[in-house]
């Protein structure tokens, strides 16, 4: 049949087995689980000063390189813990925290001396640790809260079922992402406490979506036995894969600008952690609203009794049209007279001698209404009326 490549998963002329095929990505789940998990118990996070405090300073970018700078503080006796350029115009410095107010003006007066430039050209400011707890406490607060009202909008729209399969999709893009930050050591900020939680909304949007088809295509799926729930939801899964895809893309492309071209070429650094974030967690929103949210539901309904006698009525019906068809291509065709089409007999003639024995037969019994055929070894008709032996019928 014509027709694209989305068309054809519409129809499910195309189909890609995900739900069938869910222990693999289980496992591709847990194995993703236990590296991620795994990294933040070993590693640990990247924590930026806003939660673990510390100090920064903002110098001129015309002093030099960043390296040039990193290594200036380093030299001033003070342990360095990242260094960004903001714009073209001037470098962040963030180091550990220094409490005394001397020292703090001690290392910018070293700084300042080493590039010869004025210790005012240098701005310092200090976070406490207090600050950052606030901001982890506020966090994981709105985390909890976002999660309730989502599932209470899950199990009011859909089932408890679909709700309970949408938040561990949710719970594995978090846990993921937060495994990438903690393998390659991406440092956490607010911003990227904002970007977590920005990812979950659009996490949440892609698995409604493919939920809502799956609610569509086993409505009433009980009342015939052609397609068992995981067929049906997988069929759900392929009629909306385009969409994902290229919602995915759609989504990930303003993100990978502003994290390529925005921090990456023209410096503006204070865009990368949030864009970070965004690109890698949506990323893993697309692979768990396909290949791990609508598994997860299939596996939960099909422990449910009444789709298990549905899946076993279905199984008994094509079991039984499979041997009915085994059983149709076993028997020979047979034609208008009951004999085979093209059998062999054993005789090799493949029925053909029977079937010209019964076609002498056919011409030996007069049709209805006939006349009677010639005598045997006579060639001659009786007359009217005449007796057997060629009698006149007169005494």
């Amino acid at each position: 049949m014509s027709g694209g490549i989305a068309a054809r998963l519409y129809r499910g002329e195309a189909g890609v087995n995900v739900v069938g095929r869910r222990k693999v990505w289980f496992l591709v789940a847990m194995i993703a689980i236990v590296i991620a998990v795994g990294s933040m118990v070993v590693r640990g996070f990247s924590l930026g000063i806003e939660f673990e405090g510390g100090n920064q300073y903002n110098v001129p970018v015309s002093v030099g390189t960043l390296d040039d700078v990193e290594k200036a503080f380093g030299d001033a006796g003070v342990e360095v813990k990242t260094g960004q350029t903001i714009g073209d115009s001037q470098y962040i410095i963030k180091t550990e925290l220094i409490k005394d107010a001397a020292r703090q003006t001690e290392i910018k007066d070293s700084v300042a001396q080493r590039f010869n430039i004025n210790p005012t050209q240098i701005s310092d400011s200090a976070v406490s640790t207090s600050w950052g707890g606030q901001v982890t406490d506020k966090a994981a607060l709105s985390l909890v809260i976002f999660l309730a009202a989502v599932l209470v909008y899950l199990v009011a729209r859909f089932e408890w079922r679909m709700a309970a399969a949408a938040i561990a999709s949710l719970l594995l893009d978090l846990v993921l992402t937060a495994g990438v930050y903690s393998l390659v050591g991406f440092e956490v900020t607010p911003s990227t406490v904002i970007g977590f939680l920005t990812i979950l909304g659009f996490a949440l949007y892609d698995v409604v979506v493919v939920f809502d088809k799956v609610q569509e295509n086993t409505k009433g799926i009980t009342g015939s036995s052609t397609q068992t729930y995981s067929e049906a939801a997988n069929l759900a899964v392929n009629q909306t894969l385009m969409r994902s895809i290229n919602t995915g893309l759609v989504a990930l492309l303003p993100v990978g600008g502003l994290l390529f071209i925005g921090a990456g070429l023209l410096g503006a650094g204070t865009l990368k952690d949030l864009g970070l974030v965004l690109f890698i967690g949506m990323g893993v929103a697309v692979y768990s609203s396909i290949f791990f949210a609508t598994p997860v539901l299939a596996e939960l309904k099909d422990r449910e009794p009444r789709l298990q006698a549905h899946n076993t009525r279905v199984a008994a019906k094509r079991a039984s049209l499979a041997k009915e068809q085994a059983s149709r291509a076993a028997s020979p065709a047979l034609d208008s007279d009951g004999v085979p089409v093209g059998g062999g007999g054993s005789d090799g003639s493949g029925g053909t001698a029977k079937k010209v024995e019964r076609s002498e037969l056919a011409g030996a019994a007069p049709r209805p209404g006939a006349r009677p055929s010639s005598r045997p070894g006579t060639g001659k008709r009786p007359r009217a009326g005449g007796r057997p032996g060629g009698g006149s019928g007169r005494r």
